[in-house]
């Protein structure tokens, strides 16, 4: 059965000519429907156009792209940003611009898509170790690694379906005694979610209590970071010191292809001043985060407490007694009462068996919460 979203994702969204609750997709902190956002993309469409119409560089440079990575420079409290069109590219970027500064690269296995792409093309040597599994890295780490090489780590920050962390102080403890190692990050799902300033894993790492300082460890750890997920926007960046995005820059992705839309730069440039200077937007998504894992944690389903606004339920968090419900009648049967929640069987990090994801948003209520759980207690009675 195909669905069409007929409304700006949002709380509440119109799927197939019906007004659903909406507990699908990235929209974590609710601003793709924001009239701030609107409008500026709105005015720069009346403005600009639609497209520069040729890549960045020479006559294809525009002020809107320079906004976003001074907003991004801001957000991040870094020298600079790199903006692109995707953030799908991002991990691309990385690899290619990083090229002279690495040897192997061991990945996650469980990572995303577009870091396994990145890795594969990126031309060195790659090895996969167990999902999360620090042990297994410095095994394979003593293993593969020959004299002098100088390895990458690549890892999800927030990973897409199972919303489980990367562990990050596990992963600098391991790797602190490697010369010139490097972590990399697809930040994606931690943009603007994670962290007390919302700038993502190495922030949600940095600022928990019983945690040293992090950059003490000596080794570097670099984010890609994705627009179109919590922010609204579109496209993709980096933030970083001054000398690595121009190292960056240089790559032969960003010089060929074409650049973001403007309305989109101009949405993403909004986006991150807007978040910026209302930190409160992220409190209420935390507290929304909360208050969801609480009531289904009563309905028999073991969720950890975290921030992160992506619910995993699958048969290996079921403790509600008997066999684990079937998810996909779920999924379906929520469909039908105008809840909308995800069921996944083959993305990157789902659990054995699928899942139902589940995305708590900023702008829902608590009573939409209530009403979500509500439904799955009744569904769950009946199974």
């Amino acid at each position: 059965m195909p669905y069409a979203m007929q409304s700006p994702p949002g709380a509440r969204t119109l799927i197939n000519g019906r007004w659903c609750d909406y507990f699908a997709g990235t929209g974590y902190l609710g601003l793709q429907g924001h009239p701030g956002l609107l409008a500026a993309a709105a005015d720069a469409l009346a403005r600009y156009g639609l497209t520069t119409a040729t890549s960045r560089g020479g006559y294809g440079e525009h002020p809107l792209f320079t906004s976003v990575e001074s907003a991004a420079a801001r957000f991040w409290e870094t020298d600079a940003s790199l903006y692109y069109v995707s953030g799908y590219l991002g991990n691309a970027v990385l690899l290619q611009g990083l090229t002279d500064d690495y040897d192997r690269i061991f990945v996650d296995e469980s990572a995303h898509f577009s870091v396994w792409d990145a890795a594969r093309a990126a031309g060195a040597p790659v090895h996969a170790f167990r999902h999360r599994n620090a042990a297994h890295l410095s095994a394979l780490l003593r293993r593969r690694l020959r004299p002098g090489e100088r390895p990458l780590l690549f890892s999800d920050g927030v990973f897409p379906i199972s919303g489980e962390i990367a562990p990050l102080p596990a992963y600098l403890e391991v790797l602190r005694n490697y010369d010139g190692a490097y972590i990399c990050l697809d930040d994606a799902h931690a943009t603007g979610v994670l962290g007390p300033h919302g700038r993502g894993t190495l922030d949600y790492w940095q600022t928990l209590e019983d945690k040293r300082n992090l950059g003490d460890l000596g080794v570097l750890v670099v984010s890609s970071h994705t627009l179109s997920k919590a922010l609204g926007g579109h496209g993709g960046v980096i933030p970083g010191d001054a000398a690595r995005i121009e190292q960056l820059n240089r790559i032969s992705i960003l010089g060929a292809s074409s650049p973001p839309a403007l309305p989109a730069a101009a949405a993403s440039a909004w986006a991150l001043s807007h978040l910026r200077d209302h930190p409160e937007r992220r409190a209420r998504l935390w507290s929304n985060v909360a208050h969801a894992r609480a009531a289904l944690r009563r309905l028999g389903w073991a969720l950890e407490d975290s921030p992160v606004p992506i619910l995993c339920l699958h048969a290996g968090n079921w403790q509600g007694g008997g066999a684990p419900p079937d998810l996909a009648r779920l999924r379906q049967e929520l469909y039908d009462r105008d809840v909308c929640v995800a069921h996944v069987t083959s993305y990157s990090s789902t659990p054995p068996g699928g899942a139902l994801r589940i995305a708590v948003f900023a702008t829902h209520t608590t009573e939409q919460i209530d009403r979500l759980t509500a439904e799955l207690r009744d569904l769950g009675s009946r199974s």
